[in-house]
């Protein structure tokens, strides 16, 4: 398995993903060697053997990483394999690891994940003919927001999906970026979404209210708190949502909204909520992780997924499992597997707000949303996820492609 972080190195939902899918892959028999870019301890882990392709640290990963875009882009060079501060230069040393790797190593099939990985993959499979199986989280599609992004990023893409035995695709949505947008057919690409692992959040966690004690504060008084966690990138249509907020506010002044994240929109947002006059209702916490992290689901009553283009969205499914009523965008494939939420498009300011206002001034209509997502997230499961991919693993073999 080819992936470029795992849990607590990761910087975003992908190593959470191959964190889970590995784990239940591996409790139903399937042994795996997980290949990652950086050095580092992962003490959680004791399911599959985990090899460093480097001896980059984690910290200098940081910037090098799936979603950071404005780094990406600078970086992308022709950087040889020596050089560990460019991001060429790391996947160049990423695919040397993987070619000495299988000089000694045999393996039944190689499961990559997204561009970073997809070069090593194709050369794996060009060498020593080992079938490949290419799981896509997000398209450079997703990541710029539009139909741009960076060429090399859609080359690398597009050759890795037409080398790939098969596809996995997280969600119906990118399935039809896949298709339409790099001309994979369709029978090529199999959906599986994303799941939770419930047991995770069952680990002595108690919600400590003072770690948002104004917000607290704020909803002693009758506020609902309306939050985000996420990465500030274009992907994720923060800008509309702080819209949003403004005409929201402009219904219902009892409203704080919570930004829990960071990235390079984190300037712009700030400078928007102050230019559209709510600097005082719109809270940013920076990047959090671990107990900041499952506070911010915890004070919040509404949850919003604003994001222009998000292939799923385990954010989701967090927020629900922490007693959040959602509002998710169409363009969100977590929306595929959910049915008790508000949907809108995600350009859709006004109708952004008209949600949010109406979730907060009705008690009611807030706790039946809340009681029936989680309801519904709990017949998500990791196991399902891997006997999909067995499954796929199977009828590969069956195809004559794997050995």
């Amino acid at each position: 398995m080819l992936g470029w972080e795992l849990p607590p190195h990761n910087s975003g939902g992908l190593g959470v993903a191959c964190y889970y899918m590995a784990k239940a892959l591996a409790s139903s028999g399937t042994d795996i060697d997980f290949i990652v870019p950086y050095e580092a301890e992962h003490p959680a882990i004791d399911f599959m053997n985990i090899r460093s392709a480097s001896r980059l640290s984690p910290l200098e990963r940081y910037g090098l990483n799936a979603y950071d875009g404005s780094t990406v882009y600078k970086r992308l060079s022709d950087a040889d394999a020596g050089d560990l501060r460019d991001m060429r230069g790391v996947q160049r040393r990423y695919v040397q690891f993987v070619e000495h790797l299988l000089e000694s190593e045999t393996y039944d099939a190689i499961h990559a994940h997204d561009w970073l990985t997809m070069e090593a993959g194709m050369r794996a499979k060009e060498i020593h003919d080992i079938p490949l199986i290419v799981h896509v989280h997000a398209t450079e599609f997703d990541r710029s927001g539009s139909d741009s992004g960076n060429p090399l990023i859609h080359e690398i893409e597009y050759q890795g999906l037409m080398m790939a035995d098969r596809i996995i695709a997280v969600s119906n949505i990118t399935k039809s970026i896949i298709v339409h947008k790099y001309n994979i057919p369709a029978d090529k690409i199999e959906v599986v979404h994303n799941a939770i692992d419930a047991s995770s959040f069952d680990d002595g966690y108690d919600y400590d209210d003072s770690t948002y004690t104004y917000l607290e504060s704020l909803k002693s008084e009758g506020y609902t708190i309306v939050s985000t966690v996420t990465r500030f990138t274009v992907q994720k249509g923060l800008t509309h949502l702080v819209h949003a907020a403004a005409r929201a506010l402009e219904r219902y002044d009892r409203l704080a909204f919570l930004f829990a994240g960071d990235g390079e929109q984190r300037d712009e947002l700030i400078h928007l909520a102050a230019e559209l006059g709510i600097a005082d209702k719109i809270f940013f916490t920076g990047f959090v992780r671990g107990k900041q992290w499952r506070d911010a689901y915890s004070v919040g009553d509404i949850f919003v997924m604003s994001s222009v283009s998000e292939p799923f969205g385990l954010t989701a499914l967090e927020a629900a499992h922490h007693d959040n009523a959602l509002i998710i965008t169409n363009q969100s494939g977590v929306a595929e597997v959910l049915d008790n939420i508000y949907r809108y498009d995600f350009w859709d300011v006004e109708a952004l707000a008209d949600r949010i206002v109406a979730i907060a001034t009705s008690p009611a209509l807030k706790k039946e949303m809340k009681q029936n997502a989680k309801a519904e997230y709990t017949r998500i499961s990791w196991d399902d996820v891997a006997r999909r991919c067995v499954e796929i693993y199977q009828t590969t073999r069956s195809k004559g492609v794997l050995a």
